[in-house]
């Protein structure tokens, strides 16, 4: 079986084991963990920032961002298909009393004169705007890098107009060896990142919110009110840090890998890129034949399986444990099943 339905099914690897196997320990939230700390210290570093914090998973990151930057009553400006708001339950609502104001992209792209007159005005009939967040890369948009220029744009005018600025890396490396812009010269528009360590870097669990040193008292109260403070976290964090010193560059052999199954699907009279442009490991795009459930289902019966994204829409994620062999050998299965799909 090729499966393609994440970046999130890798298992580590054996070199991965074996850190985490050895890692030293000791209790992070009565002291403090040796590993975490470096792994800590290394994405901070890494992203030009003075400190982090490790957490259980990107959506903690996010909701402790958001508790971060707003009180209740406040409001965050966010893309309409953003992970913060489709894929976390509304939890800036249910855990930290934020309206989400929801900005549709083109292509879940966001261009910076959508921010214009985005502010509401200090009214005591409107919620106070406080926090931009944005999503690069964009899961929705098919992995799409947002425009390093549209980025700097956008997180200048929220600096100017007094909000703050929160980017969810959950891809964040993938928008790094994509684009070719370095991690820190990306993370200085944005007073925290979280960064995800259990999709393209391979780690089993764990991501990192990533700020400025003043932030992170307040940011380890919010992780601990939700849960997230960890015994001997070391254990997985070495797995994380054996990601981010590993499986960083590597990440341009799945962008290759994406790059076939998206040639693949061009050639398909009834199958649709949307978007057209791939950019780095997701690849998305439109069923005409039947359901996109009943199509992964009769194409998981071929040997590949791809997960439904809507009702006829079908994303294939390329990753650590599939090479661009095993792609090339989807592809062949995936145009053989949609040319006869067209013959029946």
């Amino acid at each position: 079986m090729i499966d393609l339905r994440s970046d999130t099914i890798t298992r580590p690897t054996q070199a991965m084991r074996s850190a985490m196997a050895s890692a030293e320990v000791n209790d992070d939230v009565i002291d403090s963990d040796p590993t975490v700390a470096a792994l800590q210290n290394q994405i901070a570093e890494m992203l030009g920032k003075e400190a982090a914090l490790f957490m259980p998973s990107g959506t903690m990151t996010n909701q402790v961002a958001v508790r971060l930057h707003c009180k209740p009553g406040d409001e965050l400006l966010c893309e309409a298909g953003c992970h913060i708001f489709k894929y976390e339950q509304g939890g800036f609502a249910q855990l930290s009393g934020v309206v989400a104001h929801t900005i549709a992209g083109h292509e879940n792209l966001l261009k910076p004169e959508q921010f214009q007159q985005m502010i509401n005005p200090d009214d005591p009939h409107s919620v106070r705007t406080r926090l931009v967040c944005l999503e690069n890369t964009h899961n929705r948009g098919g992995g799409r890098i947002m425009p390093y220029e549209d980025v700097a744009a956008i997180c200048d005018w929220a600096r100017q107009a007094g909000l703050a600025t929160h980017l969810d890396g959950a891809r964040f490396f993938n928008a790094v060896v994509g684009s070719g812009i370095d991690a820190a010269t990306w993370a200085q528009h944005f007073d925290t990142v979280s960064v995800c360590f259990s999709k393209g870097l391979g780690a089993p669990v764990g991501s990192a919110l990533v700020g400025d040193q003043a932030m992170m008292h307040e940011i380890g109260r919010h992780r601990k009110l939700f849960g997230g403070g960890m015994r001997q976290s070391g254990i997985i964090a070495a797995g994380a840090l054996h990601g981010l010193q590993h499986h960083v560059e590597r990440l341009a052999d799945d962008h290759a890998a994406a790059q076939v199954i998206a040639a693949a699907v061009g050639t398909c009279d009834n199958l649709h890129l949307e978007p057209a442009a791939v950019d780095t490991n997701i690849v998305i795009f439109r069923v005409d034949a039947m359901p996109a459930s009943t199509f992964c289902e009769q194409l998981k019966a071929k040997g590949v399986w791809m997960s439904p994204f809507s009702h006829e829409h079908v994303r294939a994620v390329t990753h650590l444990d599939v090479t661009i062999e095993d792609c090339q050998a989807a592809a062949g299965i995936l145009c053989q099943f949609a040319e006869s799909i067209s013959a029946s």
